[in-house]
């Protein structure tokens, strides 16, 4: 007979819009980087979290609203107050109106040994005994963990990119896992960005300062951005660095990596760099990527 649910505890509407990830498996099986890909595709996860206190967790998520509404709780047999009792603690959840995906990471013996031993670590369960000691202590452990997980995913012929593109495709949608670019323009005067993957120097075409109706407009303005494209060259620049840019596209998603800035330079950041990036931007839209500009510094001279 199911437990009677008295009316306070009933389900808040607002806890159901939550999306809540329980994480466990066996030490060396890749829980790390499967908290690592749900950070990428948007969770909020909390390591290492003590079983008895998942519901509290649950219900701040709910509280603290926003990029909270997606937790992830990752349980580690190293936490001391780790309880064989997963069934137990998810269960009791969803008296409250949580409906957790339990996600078990798994890996064959051979493989944990090998792993702990390129890391040259101890099993956290070994004690005094050997490595296959450890883990065999600790498959017994979360056997019922196992048997109950929503998902099972067994690392051991996976490497960490192929690992971590799993965890996207069952926990974020497409446009996740998509790169996203941001196209920044800048003046060479005030340094090079720091964070820039790509820096392109649109210094080779004539600057607009120098014409007298333009100097005090911008590149975001037709008269300014249209002298710019119409030079030699311009759009043969674009051009080229928008093909650079798909060509590589595919494989920075597939190699894990989200965000990519593209910097384009000129003296001052005013005009040459701001034009080229709005067309640039424009191109790389038109090719399905996903782009946005931005101007450093734009209305610093």
């Amino acid at each position: 007979m199911p437990e009677f649910v008295s009316d306070a505890d009933a389900v808040d509407p607002d806890e159901q819009t939550t999306d809540l990830v329980v994480v466990t498996g066996l030490s060396g099986g890749g829980r790390s980087t499967v908290a690592r890909a749900l950070e990428n595709v948007g969770y909020y996860v909390v390591d290492n979290l003590p079983q008895a206190l998942m519901l509290d967790m649950a219900q701040l998520a709910v509280k603290a609203g926003g990029a909270a509404r997606r937790t992830a709780m990752v349980l580690d047999v190293r936490s001391r107050a780790f309880s064989t009792d997963l069934a137990g603690a998810v269960r009791s959840l969803q008296e409250r109106g949580f409906f957790p995906q339990v996600v078990f990471v798994d890996a064959d013996d051979d493989v944990l040994i090998r792993r702990f031993e390129s890391v040259r670590r101890s099993h956290p369960l070994q004690g005094d005994g050997r490595l296959a000691d450890g883990i065999a202590a600790e498959r017994k452990l979360l056997a019922e963990a196992r048997e109950q997980a929503d998902v099972i995913i067994d690392t051991s012929h996976l490497n960490v990119n192929q690992l971590r593109r799993r965890v996207e495709e069952l926990f974020g949608g497409e446009d996740v896992r998509r790169l996203r670019i941001t196209v920044l323009s800048f003046g060479f005067k005030y340094g090079l960005p720091p964070d820039a993957d790509y820096v392109m120097d649109a210094r080779f075409l004539p600057n607009p300062f120098w014409v007298p109706d333009l100097r005090d407009h911008t590149g975001l303005e037709d008269d300014v951005s249209n002298y710019v494209l119409e030079q030699e060259g311009a759009r043969d620049f674009v051009n080229t660095y928008a093909g650079l840019i798909a060509a590589t596209a595919t494989g920075f998603e597939r190699e894990g990596k989200r965000y990519l800035t593209v910097a384009i330079g000129c003296t001052g950041g005013k005009h040459r760099s701001v034009a080229i990036t709005e067309e640039l931007t424009a191109q790389l839209r038109d090719m399905r990527l996903s782009a946005h500009s931005t101007h450093r510094d734009l209305g610093r001279e």
